[in-house]
């Protein structure tokens, strides 16, 4: 499962955690202006908007799990089991599969009020990449510099829902995620005042005792709830590095660590990398597993008007300072 947010300060930020028991051969992978993008049932872009994030390539062809174009909009797509539907293909429609939808919105949209109008006329259809890669059950966030939307393909339609909190985790649907923090909304940062009786005299004996009841588990459900409300609370300095320090550790609030979402035989979920992207400067900083010192990939340092992919792996590893 996985947890996507957006943060701003003096700069606009954007990313994720993508939690599996497994990995591919992911890259952060930058997509130059002329990089030829074929869709299976549209018309092909030839020249487009510049795109870096995180891609698993197959045949020369970037699968993007979550990415940002050279305009600002980042957009991520996070499972959804069970509630994921796509189509048939419909005639009067612009066919677009689920592992085009990251690449087709990027390349041609230079903000949210682009995107809205674009997905007006958008089908997303059952299309399988390939045998070895069927579909996947994927709802996204899709976010400018000021704004974000949440965008799912269910039984009832293409349901595009503002997103105010700018968070997005995986089932249930969105509407329910977001009404369900109404049940929070007792949670502060303060300390509590004693509202249970004035007959019995309750004293706080803790700091953080203000968000009492805030979940802690590792369920979707929960892990929303729980980065909405430390990133609507989170406080940091303006400069890139307490902003993206600030971003990992907000995301950091709801990470998996290996053995605790157990899912058979000897496999276990863990937050296989977290991303944050600066929107402003074009720069994809992740993380990964087994290395916590943040790593950076700069789009504008590369050729973006190359018409061929550019690919960086991981650097997996843990990077240690020794001090003496």
């Amino acid at each position: 499962m996985c947890t996507a947010i957006t943060y701003n300060t003096d700069n606009h930020y954007f990313g994720r955690n993508l939690d599996l028991e497994y990995s591919y051969k992911e890259t952060v992978t930058i997509t130059p202006r002329n990089y030829e993008f074929k869709f299976r049932k549209v018309g092909d872009i030839n020249r487009h908007y510049a795109i870096i994030g995180m891609s698993y390539i197959s045949n020369n062809y970037p699968l993007y799990y979550d990415a940002i174009n050279e305009k600002g909009v980042g957009m991520a797509g996070l499972n959804f089991p069970g509630n994921a539907h796509y189509n048939d293909i419909k005639e009067d429609k612009n066919n677009i599969a689920p592992f085009e939808f990251i690449p087709y919105v990027l390349s041609q949209c230079s903000n949210i009020k682009e995107v809205k109008e674009l997905l007006q006329n958008v089908n997303l259809a059952l299309i399988n990449f390939s045998d070895e890669l069927p579909v996947s059950p994927l709802h996204w966030i899709i976010a400018d510099k000021e704004s974000s939307i949440t965008v799912e393909s269910v039984v009832d339609g293409l349901k595009i829902y503002d997103n105010p909190v700018g968070v997005l985790t995986n089932n249930p649907t969105f509407d329910i995620q977001i009404f369900n923090l109404n049940n929070y909304m007792n949670l502060s940062i303060e300390q509590p005042i004693n509202n249970f009786s004035k007959e019995l005299n309750l004293n706080t004996y803790s700091r953080g005792m203000g968000a009492i009841g805030l979940p802690g588990d590792l369920s979707s459900a929960s892990r929303f709830v729980k980065a909405t409300f430390t990133k609507m609370n989170s406080l940091s300095g303006t400069s890139e590095s307490e902003s993206i320090s600030q971003f990992f550790h907000i995301l950091g609030s709801v990470y998996q660590q290996r053995g605790c979402v157990h899912m058979g035989e000897d496999k276990y979920e863990i937050t296989i990398y977290s991303s944050c992207c600066n929107m402003d400067k074009g720069i994809y900083y992740y993380t990964t597993y087994e290395n916590s010192q943040i790593t950076g990939v700069d789009m504008y340092k590369e050729d973006l008007e190359s018409k061929e992919l550019i690919n960086y792996d991981l650097i997996k590893g843990q990077h240690i300072l020794m001090q003496n």
